[in-house]
C-alpha cells in the first residue's frame, strides 16, 4: 500500500483531509493518510486523520527542519497542498527517487523554465506520476484537454481565458456604481481574494497559470516572457498591508473611467490571460459581448483554446475555477490516478 503524505494543512489541505475521510468511509479504495506536515513540522497519523490535522494546525510555531530530516521514496504519494517554493523546488527530486507527486501548487510548473523542464523530465521516467490538474482551474479539464489534443496531433495555436476566480468575481460584479475598491474589500471579506488582495490584483498568479498552460501546449516560455499589466499602481505595491488598504481607493478613478469607456462601446471588462502568435500577456481587456470569454458568472474560470481542429470557433471550457473543495477534489482524483498507475 502506498504511503500518502499531505504537505500543507491550510484551506485546501484541510478540505483534502475531510474529503479523504468521507471517501474512505464510503468504501473508496484510497490509501490511508500516513503523515501530514506544515510549517510547524511533520506528524505521523496514528489514529484519526482529522484529529491529527487539528493537532498539527494548533501546534506552536517553532523552527522545524522536518523537510531535511525526512526522505520520501518509491511508493510514496506526496500531496503538495501548500504554497511553498521550498517544497515545489523538490518535486523533480521526489519523482526521480520514485515517489509520485500530486500538487495544487503552481510554483513547480509555473515559475522558472528550468524547474518546469526538470519536473517534466522526471515525470517521464518509468513508473512516475505527476498529478497537476489542480494547478490551473482547480481541476477543470484544461491541462488534460490540451495534452489530449496534442497527443492526437492537433496543434495549439492560441489560448486565452479568465484564470482567476477572484478577478472573475470582481469584474462580474463591478458595475460602476460602487467604487472598485469597495468590491475588492467585499471580495476579501468573503474569502474570494487572498488576505492581501495585491496577490490577486497584481496578475502574478494568473501569469503562473498561463505559463503552465502554454508549456503544456508545447511552448517552453521563460517566466519573463509573459507581460503582466498589474491592477496595482507601482506606488502602492510596496506598502504594508494596512497602508495598502487605506490607499486602495486610489485605484478607483482610473478603473471607473475604463469601465465607462467599455460600457459605452457595449463591451465588458475581463482580466484575461492570453497567448497568441508566440506572445503571452496578462491584463485587463474590454471584450465585445459576443466574444467567447465575455460571459461567465461568479468565480467561474472560462478558457478558449484555438487549434487546427477548433480554428473558426475555439473550444471553450468553463466551470468553478477556485475554492478549497473543488481543488481538494482534483487532488484526490490525481491521487487515485497515481495509485492506479502503480
Amino acid at each position: 500500500m502506498s504511503r500518502l503524505i499531505l504537505l500543507g494543512t491550510g484551506a485546501v489541505g484541510s478540505a483534502f483531509v475531510a474529503r479523504h475521510a468521507r471517501l474512505m468511509a464510503a468504501g473508496m479504495a484510497l490509501p490511508p493518510i500516513f503523515a501530514m506536515a506544515n510549517s510547524r513540522g511533520l506528524q505521523l497519523v496514528t489514529g484519526d486523520a482529522l484529529a491529527t490535522l487539528e493537532s498539527l494546525r494548533a501546534a506552536p510555531r517553532v523552527a522545524s527542519d522536518w523537510l531535511a530530516a525526512h526522505d520520501f521514496s518509491a511508493g510514496d504519494v506526496l500531496v503538495d497542498a501548500s504554497s511553498s517554493d521550498a517544497l515545489a523546488a523538490r518535486h523533480a527530486a521526489w519523482l526521480a527517487a520514485g515517489a509520485s507527486v500530486v500538487t495544487a501548487c503552481k510554483l513547480g510548473l509555473g515559475t522558472a523554465l528550468a524547474r518546469w523542464q526538470a519536473i517534466d523530465a522526471a515525470r517521464r521516467l518509468p513508473g512516475r506520476h505527476y498529478g497537476d490538474s489542480a494547478t490551473v482551474g482547480a481541476g477543470l479539464p484544461l491541462i488534460r484537454e490540451i495534452r489530449r489534443l496534442r497527443r492526437g496531433g492537433d496543434a495549439i495555436h492560441a489560448i486565452a481565458g479568465v484564470l482567476s476566480g477572484s478577478l472573475a468575481w470582481l469584474f462580474n460584479h463591478f458595475d460602476g456604481e460602487l467604487p472598485f475598491s469597495a468590491w475588492v474589500r467585499r471580495a476579501r471579506d468573503a474569502g474570494y481574494t487572498e488576505p492581501d488582495p495585491r496577490e490577486d490584483l497584481s496578475g502574478e498568479d494568473v501569469r503562473r497559470k498561463l505559463l503552465i498552460l502554454c508549456r503544456s501546449a508545447g511552448f517552453e516560455l521563460e517566466a519573463e516572457a509573459v507581460k503582466v499589466t498589474s491592477l496595482v499602481p507601482e506606488a502602492l505595491a510596496g506598502l504594508s498591508k494596512a497602508k495598502f488598504d487605506a490607499a486602495l481607493p486610489q485605484i478607483d478613478a482610473a478603473l471607473a473611467q475604463t469601465f465607462r469607456a467599455s460600457r459605452e462601446r457595449g463591451e465588458v471588462l475581463k482580466f484575461i490571460a492570453r497567448f497568441e502568435n508566440g506572445h503571452a500577456r496578462v491584463g485587463l481587456e474590454s471584450l465585445p459581448l459576443a466574444h467567447p470569454l465575455a460571459q461567465g458568472t461568479g468565480t467561474d474560470n472560462r478558457v478558449a483554446i484555438w487549434t487546427d481542429r477548433y480554428h473558426a470557433q475555439p473550444l471553450v471550457i468553463q466551470g468553478a475555477g477556485a475554492g478549497a473543495e473543488v481543488t481538494a477534489a482534483a487532488l484526490l482524483d490525481d491521487v487515485l490516478a497515481a495509485v492506479e498507475a502503480k
